[in-house]
């Protein structure tokens, strides 16, 4: 019998932004005094899209509106990057000079020119502990690559399920299963993605957390994806070292969501926003329920606390 001691040594903060975002932030436009709310941060899934993976267009003209006078539009999602660029094009973010954050904050991306301006990644000595923990518990485990074209595909070190299929139809990217993962993941990773029943992955959770306590952040963010990201990494902590960059405080964001992984930032927030259609822990976190995706909900909360305000 042997003890493992991991070691899990971080950067500080302010080193993981590249020198562009100072320049992105001079270029920014000086926002109206009289607004009370500077940033809207949307999670994507069953909150800015509806159920058929849409924006609405009385939505997206709001959102647009909303960039147009410099308000700060921001994608905060447990999805890949590469899951974004097509919501990111939808929304013009790059023509506006907003933010994308990726992987539940493991990564924010300046959607200007696609560079990657803060980036958290998994210790790569803890990939094979996760690797026999998932095995031991026969439970599917995935991550991402990226490919030849410079986007993220997703490789599976089990054999591809439903839920697995789901995150690469939902990204609208490739899966693979690799037979030899801990060879075969050579690379750097953001994010480690389990899938399995719902009431099974709920006791795997608990199990997980307390294995990997100090090392490594352990949540689901539906009942059947369990996350697991960089120690310190949620959307809360990556949206207010976002706002340290940009001179902005919590109490001039709004955050939308309505995911177990949407938590931390609906707390975080100057207002925190859960949908209709969101888990009722999730509305219990919430200052304010809007109405469910399928209601334009995000429409709802940027005519009542953001228009309504500056008219």
């Amino acid at each position: 019998m042997y003890l493992r001691l991991y070691i899990c040594i971080f950067p500080l903060e302010g080193a993981l932004f590249n020198a562009r975002f100072t320049q992105n932030l001079a270029a920014r436009k000086e926002y109206s005094k009289t607004m009370k709310y500077r940033m809207l941060v949307l999670d994507i899934d069953g909150t800015l899209v509806n159920s058929q993976k849409e924006i609405t267009p009385d939505t997206l003209n709001a959102l647009l509106a909303l960039q147009e006078q410099g308000f700060y539009v921001v994608i905060a999602t447990g999805r890949p990057t590469a899951g974004v660029r097509k919501v990111a094009e939808t929304l013009e973010l790059s023509k506006y000079g907003n933010y994308i954050i990726s992987y539940n904050g493991s990564r924010i991306v300046d959607a200007a020119d696609n560079s990657i301006i803060y980036n958290r990644e998994i210790p790569s000595a803890l990939i094979p502990e996760i690797y026999s923990a998932a095995m031991a518990e026969g439970i599917g485990m995935m991550t991402y690559e990226v490919g030849s074209d410079g986007l993220e595909n997703v490789i599976s070190a089990t054999p591809i399920d439903d839920y697995e299929r789901l995150e690469a139809r939902i990204n609208d990217i490739d899966i693979s299963q690799v037979d030899n993962f801990l060879s075969y993941v050579n690379f750097p990773i953001n994010k480690v993605l389990m899938t399995g029943d719902g009431d099974k992955l709920e006791k795997v959770e608990k199990k997980f957390a307390e294995k990997f306590k100090g090392c490594l952040n352990v949540f689901r963010s539906e009942p059947f994806f369990l996350e697991i990201t960089p120690l310190g990494v949620d959307k809360a902590t990556t949206i207010d070292a976002l706002l340290k960059q940009l001179s902005l405080n919590k109490d001039q964001i709004i955050c939308c969501g309505d995911g177990f992984n949407d938590i931390t930032m609906i707390k975080y927030a100057g207002l925190g926003v859960a949908m209709e259609n969101a888990q009722e822990k999730v509305k219990k976190a919430a200052n304010y329920i809007t109405a469910s995706n399928d209601d334009d909900g995000v429409l709802k909360v940027i005519n009542k606390f953001i228009l309504e305000k500056v008219g």
